[in-house]
C-alpha cells in the first residue's frame, strides 16, 4: 500500500502508527543518555530492559494519597502514586528472602551518588566487603548508582535504601542485601518526586 496515500503509514493507519511511535519514543527519552549528571550516564538499550519492567505511567487503585511510594515487593515493582486512580510504576530488584524491609517507612534524607558503607551484617556475609569497612564514594562503580533515598523510621536509619544500581540485570529479582534496587534513570526520576517525609509502604505477600 502506498505511503502517499492519505491517512495510511506502511500499510498501517496513521492512529496506530502514531501510538506505537509514541510509547516507545517516550521510552527512549525516559532511557535517554543524562550526560549532565555529575558522572554521565549513558543512554540504556531498551532492549536490555524487558518492557514490563520499564517506567511508564498505569491505572492504579489504591487508597493511598499521592505521593506515597509503594513498594509491592512480591511483584518486583515500585509505585508512585499520582492519584486519580493513576501511578509511576518502574522495575526494581529486592531483598533475598529473609532480607527484604517489611512494613511501613518514611524518606528520611536522599543523596545524589552517594557513597557507600557496607553494615556489619554485609561484611559478615561477605568478607569481600570488609575492604570497603571506610566507605565507598559515589561514582559509577558504587552500588548505590546514581542516587539514594534512605529509609527511616521513628527518627532513625533503618539501613534500607532505594536506590540506584550498576548492575542493572538485577532488576526484576530478588538478590539484594535487602535494599531497592532501581535501574539508575528511574531513581533519578523517583528522587525528583518525592521529598523528604514522604511515606513509603512495603507491601510482603
Amino acid at each position: 500500500m502506498s505511503i502517499s496515500r492519505r491517512g495510511v503509514l506502511f500499510g498501517l493507519p496513521l492512529f496506530l502508527a502514531g501510538c506505537a511511535n509514541t510509547g516507545i519514543g517516550q521510552q527512549r527519552l525516559n532511557y535517554a543518555a543524562k550526560p549532565e549528571e555529575k558522572f554521565p550516564l549513558p543512554a540504556m538499550h531498551l532492549e536490555k530492559v524487558k518492557p514490563e519492567l520499564r517506567r511508564q505511567e498505569v491505572a492504579y487503585d489504591t487508597s493511598h494519597p499521592a505521593g506515597t511510594v509503594v513498594v509491592d515487593t512480591p511483584a518486583r515493582r515500585l509505585y508512585y502514586v499520582l492519584g486519580d486512580g493513576r501511578a509511576m510504576r518502574y522495575g526494581v530488584g529486592v531483598g533475598r528472602q529473609g532480607l527484604a524491609l517489611k512494613g511501613d517507612a518514611y524518606i528520611g534524607r536522599k543523596s545524589e551518588w552517594p557513597s557507600w558503607t557496607p553494615t556489619a551484617n554485609m561484611m559478615r556475609r561477605d568478607p569481600r566487603n570488609l575492604k570497603f569497612a571506610g566507605g565507598m564514594p559515589g561514582g559509577p562503580n558504587n552500588p548505590l548508582g546514581a542516587r539514594a533515598l534512605y529509609l527511616y523510621r521513628g527518627g532513625n536509619d533503618t539501613m534500607f535504601r532505594l536506590h540506584g544500581t550498576n548492575q542493572p540485570q538485577s532488576i526484576g529479582h530478588a538478590m539484594s542485601s535487602g535494599c531497592i534496587r532501581m535501574l539508575n534513570h528511574d531513581i533519578i526520576d523517583l528522587y525528583s518526586r518525592v521529598p523528604v517525609g514522604s511515606r513509603v509502604v512495603v507491601l510482603q505477600a
